[in-house]
């Protein structure tokens, strides 16, 4: 591979592997317009050494809320003997009730988000472990890595069990905030029975008071939970996509990074389906520069990383982008190695579609087609930006 950074028809930087070529100059002036040269430097670094941040689970754990919803006690009240002060005693004793509910859903929340940071540091744990394995380099699937890698599985599992718990949590917060609407409104219908004391108005307004700061309580209280809610189930999800990535890593005992799908936005055109494209008819000479060249000239092409690190390039940029993939088989042979190479070259091109799907990128967000080329020694598969 040939990765080239040019300006002014100088090459800056070329890291030379075999079996395949990255032309850098035909990517970024049709993305951004900007020198290419720009950021020589940290590209290179970037493509060939992947940070903890830019690995899997590197976003790392969403801040939780923090908020210890404590309820105030309800202030006591003398008995009148009046038929409102026995209903202001009464409810008196349900807003008791709910505030201890409160104080329940109040420890279970606490507790939860104690399990989930404990949970979410084992798991970055163990992904940070293969993850440094791979840094360094390791032999494909690795039995212990995959190990490791199944006890993340495990591991995410929790996170998941804990997402469980805290909506459950949450739809009780929900009864609570319904019995506490309920209350406030009772207690304001109480003001107009006859037959009360100034001391039942007294100690009715108390309790007015007091059922109102309940039902701000657990409306924060309910926010907060949902909200950890969402972004524990955001979070989960795009872990999920990035041990993708990670198993494809651990397969090809190599680095790759974070999931394709956590730097993609849905383009215009292009649904949800996730049927695998079929073959088209194509001709390499269409004008458009590959952004890479695999060259299948031997039995194990390793391109997988010169693949990611191009395709998330170029998604960082172009969240939306499209891309096709061409199976090119060479034409200056007889016509049955023609057909051979052809029928190779295609399924050589489905590969890499599915290497590419592993590292997280959607079928649908990939063409498919064949051609020829006269130029061509060995069977190839160009990408493309469409």
């Amino acid at each position: 591979m040939v990765l080239k950074w040019s300006k002014a028809g100088v090459v800056v930087t070329t890291i030379a592997l075999s079996a395949c070529s990255f032309t850098e100059e035909a990517l970024w002036p049709s993305l951004t317009g900007e020198d290419p040269a720009a950021n020589t430097t940290a590209t290179a670094q970037a493509g060939q050494n992947a940070s903890a941040t830019e690995t899997v689970g590197g976003a790392g754990q969403p801040v939780l809320g923090s908020t210890n919803f404590e309820p105030a006690p309800v202030t006591p009240g003398e008995a009148t003997g009046t038929f409102v002060g026995k209903k202001v005693s009464s409810m008196r004793g349900e807003l008791t009730q709910l505030i201890e509910q409160i104080r329940t859903h109040n420890g279970e929340l606490q507790n939860l988000r104690t399990k989930t940071v404990q949970d979410s540091q084992r798991y970055h744990g163990t992904v940070a472990a293969i993850n440094a394995r791979l840094q360094v380099g390791t032999t494909p699937g690795n039995p212990i890595l995959v190990q490791q890698f199944n006890s993340s599985l495990s591991d995410l599992d929790r996170l998941s069990s804990d997402i469980a718990q805290m909506n459950l949590l949450a739809q009780k917060v929900a009864e609570d905030s319904t019995m506490s609407s309920y209350m406030l409104e009772s207690v304001q219908a109480t003001f107009g029975v006859s037959g009360a004391v100034d001391e039942d108005h007294r100690q009715l307004a108390i309790l007015q008071d007091e059922v109102n700061q309940t039902v701000v309580l657990i409306e924060r209280l309910l926010k907060e939970v949902t909200e950890d809610v969402r972004r524990q189930t955001n979070y989960v999800g795009a872990e999920r996509a990035n041990l993708n990535a990670l198993a494809a890593g651990v397969k090809a005992g190599e680095i790759y990074g974070a999931s394709l799908s956590n730097r993609m936005s849905t383009p215009t055109g292009i649904t949800s389906s996730v049927t695998r494209p079929s073959f088209q008819r194509s001709n390499v000479n269409t004008g458009r520069r590959p952004l890479v060249v695999i060259r299948f000239d031997r039995n194990k092409v390793n391109y997988q990383q010169a693949l990611y690190t191009t395709v998330s390039q170029v998604l960082d940029r172009r969240p939306g982008a499209v891309f096709d993939l061409v199976a090119v088989s060479p034409e200056r042979v007889t016509p049955g190695q023609q057909a051979l190479g052809t029928t190779q070259a295609r399924r050589q091109a489905e590969m890499v579609l599915q290497s590419l799907t592993e590292m997280g990128l959607p079928p649908n967000r990939v063409g498919l087609s064949a051609s020829s080329s006269q130029t061509a020694h060995t069977n190839e598969v160009h990408l493309y930006l469409r």
